[in-house]
């Protein structure tokens, strides 16, 4: 009878000071967690996305107009778990490049392996686009350069005297108008990785 006295007080208090600390969180719009709270919160920030690391299943560079939608598949270069299920590398990723601002985005719909295809919802960000790189190379520059040059020795013999300012004014112009104009492309190499993030 008197261990029950003795233990009363200490829980009435216990109780006391909880029923005041959730009062005063309330009162000054403090939020109070409780532990089972902070533990459940801790639990969802961990559950956050799945990155899945691949490369391009092509063996040479790829040119992507950054305005269209292309279905290439990638190869999986480093084994995951996603939602239970295990990646191995070497897993082929299907999907497509689709049109994104700045340039284009992958979107996987699915995953083969072991002979199986298995459904998959993970895109990559967006894969900036370019000056398409073989446009404004010093050879694709010089045949515009060469262009313009003839262009402007034409138009001296036409309008008589061809000489050398005219020439090489066409030529600048030739190039420079070659790496103005240069499509931008996204470009994907074959040992790039992306980074594809399903949550």
């Amino acid at each position: 009878m008197s261990y029950q006295n003795s233990q009363t007080p200490r829980n009435s208090l216990t109780r006391g000071i909880s029923v005041l600390a959730a009062s005063s969180a309330l009162v000054l719009g403090i939020p109070l967690l409780l532990p089972g709270v902070a533990q459940a919160q801790n639990q969802m920030l961990v559950a956050e996305t799945t990155a899945i690391a691949a490369t391009s299943a092509q063996n040479q560079t790829l040119h992507l107009n950054n305005d269209r939608v292309y279905s290439y598949n990638l190869e999986v270069s480093r084994g995951t778990t996603v939602d239970g299920m295990y990646i191995p590398v070497g897993a082929t990723i299907l999907g497509r490049y689709e049109p994104a601002s700045g340039g284009l985005r992958y979107v996987a719909t699915g995953v083969r392996m072991n002979g199986r295809t298995y459904n998959l919802d993970a895109t990559s960000e967006v894969l900036e686009d370019q000056k398409d790189p073989r446009d404004t190379s010093a050879g694709a520059i010089a045949e515009d350069a060469g262009i313009g040059a003839a262009g402007g020795a034409i138009l001296g013999e036409v309008f008589g005297n061809a000489d050398i300012g005219e020439i090489l004014g066409g030529a600048v112009a030739g190039g420079v108008a070659g790496n103005v104009t240069a499509d931008r492309v996204v470009v994907v190499e074959p040992e790039e990785t992306i980074i594809l993030y399903s949550s």
